[in-house]
């Protein structure tokens, strides 16, 4: 799909880290882009900064992301791109060290969050696809987006929410893209691994080089453009589909 004025873009977690390079580099290819989160600061900043829209909005409430779309509709007309990147990442093990066991609201929180925000977010997004003329040689109607994490595949000590959340996400990619390929729809997902992201960029230097040098190549934390730079091909390159991408410079996650 050629990124252009007529493929208008949302993305949620759009404020900040990985979200936020994503709407950099979609505004920058020319898309209309609204950026969806809980950050009003930031991400009405980067929104003016981009010549876009921001809209606060909880994932994890789908009546809430319904009206969303709807207003990023109205500003934009209806997505032909989305991209789900809010996500959540607290640790606690299946058993705490004092004998308790995982918090289950937790548990549902990181479930609600990752899985059920970035369900609510590109189902939805694809019903208003559906409805759109089909665009170029291929007749396309729209691409997706979403984002997993090496911890679906190899999750540390104290990731089983995460990990299973972000299992989740990706285990989804290929039935998603079964199900929208009669509407033109392309679904894709990338398994970033360590990224420097808000959270990891605040740690202290020596913590960060450490993580950095546990990567086999190249050895250090990955950049939000190269996230973004994949979002971006896997809008742009048609015979990408159904297909969960690590983006992780070969790292293997140890359990700790």
């Amino acid at each position: 799909m050629r990124i252009g004025e007529d493929t208008p873009a949302i993305i949620s977690g759009g404020a900040s880290g990985l979200g936020a390079e994503t709407a950099r580099i979609l505004a920058a290819a020319g898309a209309p882009v609204t950026i969806l989160d809980l950050n009003p600061d930031t991400g009405a900043e980067l929104a003016e900064s981009l010549g876009g829209l921001f809209l606060m909005c909880d994932v994890t409430d789908s009546a809430a992301v319904a009206d969303a779309l709807s207003a990023a509709a109205a500003v934009h007309g209806p997505a032909r791109i989305a991209v789900a990147c809010a996500g959540i990442a607290p640790g606690a093990r299946t058993v705490a060290k004092d004998g308790s066991p995982h918090d289950p609201a937790l548990f549902d929180r990181v479930i609600a969050v990752n899985l059920m925000g970035t369900f609510h977010l590109v189902s939805q997004a694809a019903a208003q696809m559906g409805g759109l003329a089909p665009m170029g040689r291929d007749a396309e109607r729209g691409a997706i987006v979403t984002t997993a994490s090496v911890a679906a595949f190899e999750g540390q000590i104290g990731q089983i929410g995460y990990a299973a959340s972000k299992g989740a996400v990706a285990a989804m990619t290929l039935p998603m893209a079964r199900d929208l390929a009669a509407l033109g729809i392309r679904v894709n997902s990338i398994a970033p691994g360590l990224f420097r992201t808000p959270m990891v960029a605040g740690l202290p230097p020596q913590v960060q080089e450490s993580l950095g040098a546990s990567v086999p190549f190249p050895p250090r934390l990955g950049d939000p453009a190269e996230f973004a730079s994949l979002v971006r091909h896997m809008i742009e390159n048609p015979m990408m589909n159904g297909a969960v991408v690590r983006l992780d410079g070969a790292i293997r996650m140890a359990p700790k």
